[in-house]
């Protein structure tokens, strides 16, 4: 009798919607708390396009950079942990094994089945590494350019972020209107941002965009207070 094949959907690109939600979340409301800030100072539209501009290119930079060097130092991190099991397991073997033990006895697995286990992981020092630096320590090993493509995610998403409050005063003469245009749009990009990270992640599409449109709308109001309260 024919059966229909078993396939499990999980969700596998959870580095890569981090850096979006963060290049994307600090796009909306940094640009929009500087534009908002300058237009109760400065009634040329194009003045406050002009720094809306480099303050996206600078925020991108600055962003992306340090999404290069959080990735950069989890490789790091994780090559340094792996050179310290590997000379573990030969140099202090019981203790490693014990490790094991102890692990599979919180499943709970018996003493022979423990014994089973670690004596199968003695016959392979790679995969006894492997499982160490993902059950011990809880490491997984980065994927490579990880780096690189961290802070390009970031930027980019920041940059895309960053245009959509500004866009307003890219069309419109008048600051006031182009403010007001300005956080409905942001408001709106929030609320689609975040139903389409609900979607993709597994989070009830409402709540994940009313979260994030409250906690963005909180947040672009506290800077555009403060923006307003400076000049």
């Amino acid at each position: 009798m024919p059966t229909t094949p078993h396939v499990e959907q999980h969700f596998t690109a959870g580095d890569a919607v981090r850096d979006i939600v963060i290049g994307m979340s600090d796009g909306l409301t940094v640009p929009f708390a500087l534009a908002a800030g300058l237009t109760g100072a400065i009634s040329q539209t194009h003045i406050i396009v002009t720094a809306g501009f480099a303050e996206i290119a600078a925020g991108s930079i600055a962003m992306g950079l340090g999404g290069y060097l959080a990735a950069r130092g989890d490789a790091e991190h994780y090559v340094h942990e792996r050179a310290r099991e590997e000379q573990e397991i030969v140099e202090k073997p019981e203790d490693e094994a014990q490790e094991v033990r102890d692990i599979f006895l919180t499943y709970g697995l018996s003493a022979e089945e423990c014994a089973t286990v670690v004596a199968s992981l003695r016959q392979r020092p790679r995969d006894w590494v492997t499982f160490m630096m993902r059950f011990e320590l809880g490491l997984e090993e980065p994927e490579p350019g990880r780096a690189w493509k961290s802070a390009l995610t970031i930027a980019s998403a920041y940059i895309v972020g960053g245009l959509i409050p500004l866009s307003a005063y890219l069309f419109m003469s008048t600051t006031q209107a182009a403010l007001k245009v300005s956080v409905v749009t942001t408001l709106i990009a929030l609320a689609i941002f975040g139903g389409i990270k609900g979607r993709v992640t597994g989070v009830p599409v409402f709540r994940s965009g009313l979260q994030t449109t409250l906690i963005g709308g909180m947040a672009a109001a506290a800077a555009f207070a403060i923006a307003r309260w400076i000049s």
